[in-house]
């Protein structure tokens, strides 16, 4: 098997994923509020027009790193599978809580363990380090800007979208929390 049929692999696992869990985990009959405010069609709509421009961008080359394109494809797919690691501990941390669109359920309660203790949205976390794993492998920084950008742009959309739904469902208890917790970055953001 070569480098780019493992990538293609990866990605097409990584893209199954996220399609099995927007059919799987949309909100059902449980919730009391669903406040997703268009954000899930954003983020899927904008992460498909960068991945396809960023595709374009770097297969013309005009921007590639320095260095050996096979080991940005390696430090790349190193840093798509921990993002990818991250993402499915806190969608397993949550367990029934997660739903691909913003939504409270009646029952739900602010969870403070794994890693929700420093992260308040390691999922969103987990995809944004995949994606930067994504624009390592094509080793072209013209291509990683036109696919982080949009997206980066687009999941703080989204994770607005939720603070915002948290907090009204939660008040102070998400408020402390917050206090507590980064939103993207440990120690930093």
């Amino acid at each position: 098997m070569t480098l780019p049929q493992i990538l293609i692999g990866i990605g097409l696992a990584y893209g199954g994923s996220e399609v099995a869990l927007a059919f799987a985990l949309r909100s059902r009959g449980n919730v009391a509020r669903g406040a997703d405010r268009g954000s899930l069609a954003v983020l899927w709509t904008t992460i498909t027009l960068a991945v396809f421009a960023s595709i374009q961008v770097a297969s013309r080359g005009a921007a590639r790193l320095p260095g050996p394109v096979l080991a940005w494809a390696v430090a790349g797919t190193a840093v798509l599978l921990a993002g990818l690691v991250l993402r499915w501990t806190a969608i397993l941390t949550l367990r029934q809580a997660f739903t691909v669109d913003v939504a409270i359920a009646k029952d739900q309660r602010v969870v403070e363990r794994g890693v929700y203790r420093v992260l308040r949205h390691p999922a969103y976390a987990g995809n944004l380090v995949a994606f930067l794993g994504m624009a390592l492998v094509y080793g072209d920084w013209l291509a990683g800007l036109v696919l982080l950008l949009p997206i980066v742009v687009a999941f703080s959309y989204r994770i607005g979208v939720e603070e915002r739904a948290l907090r009204a469902a939660f008040g102070e208890a998400y408020d402390r929390y917050a206090l507590r917790t980064k939103r993207l970055v440990p120690f930093i953001y």
